[in-house]
């Protein structure tokens, strides 16, 4: 029998969806918005939410509800084929990189891929199976946000002018704790780094002054925890 998950605040609009839904032969359970979607069980239908007295029904699949960013970090040795084949991996599952960024590591002559993708916990657990596979791959490793300390950085391209012209925007500068990197005659450029929230509000303020160009880096993140790569790497190279 399917299951059916309700978060809803008000007891008589609950009793009623819970009834239409026991009517149509599914099995219902109600929960708080402190509950974990991994503990919903794999036979979960769907889920409904009381939000400020509006119902959302049919969230989407618990499936969609267990995706949660992941940072992942992969230890390489410089190949210049491997970027493409592991890309090729998130590609053929049709998981969509939120951002993938390479560079030197600690290690010398070792190299770190950074790529971000939203997933489920089993879903990027055979990824990193399939990852680990290549040939050039010491090793790899995901986090979830809150184990990772991350950032990313923007750049803002905006015409001189409009500095001196619009006083607003030196306000939105500071506020933002931007800062302006290059000025000339024709055009200034302002950097922030941060969150992507930050570095999105910060496009969104600038915007109705005129853009002249944006370009914003991939995620670049450490882990809370220690890896231990220097380890895997010795034991790598007897290996080898």
């Amino acid at each position: 029998m399917n299951h059916i998950i309700l978060f809803v605040k008000d007891f008589e609009l609950g009793t009623k969806i819970s009834s239409a839904c026991v009517d149509q032969g599914y099995s219902v359970d109600f929960s708080d918005e402190d509950t974990d979607p991994d503990s919903f069980q794999n036979d979960i239908l769907a889920v409904f939410v009381d939000l400020d007295e509006k119902v959302f029904s049919s969230v989407g699949l618990v499936s969609e509800l267990k995706r949660k960013n992941f940072t992942v970090s992969v230890y390489t040795e410089n190949n210049v084929g491997l970027l493409h084949r592991i890309s090729a991996i998130f590609l053929k599952r049709h998981i969509n990189i939120e951002s993938f960024t390479t560079s030197e590591s600690e290690i010398k002559n070792v190299y770190r891929f950074i790529i971000v993708v939203k997933m489920t916990k089993s879903g990027i657990e055979r990824v990193i199976k399939q990852i680990e596979k290549q040939v050039e791959v010491i090793k790899a490793f995901y986090h979830r946000d809150d184990e990772t300390i991350f950032q990313e950085s923007a750049l803002y391209k905006m015409k001189s002018s409009s500095l001196f012209e619009e006083r607003h925007i030196q306000n939105i500068i500071k506020d933002s704790n931007a800062r302006i990197v290059t000025v000339n005659p024709e055009f200034f450029v302002i950097e922030k780094t941060g969150f992507r929230d930050d570095t999105e509000k910060l496009y969104k303020d600038l915007a109705p002054f005129g853009l002249l160009q944006f370009t914003r880096s991939g995620r670049i993140a450490v882990s809370k925890e220690k890896m231990g790569i220097s380890e895997i790497l010795n034991t790598f190279k007897n290996q080898n």
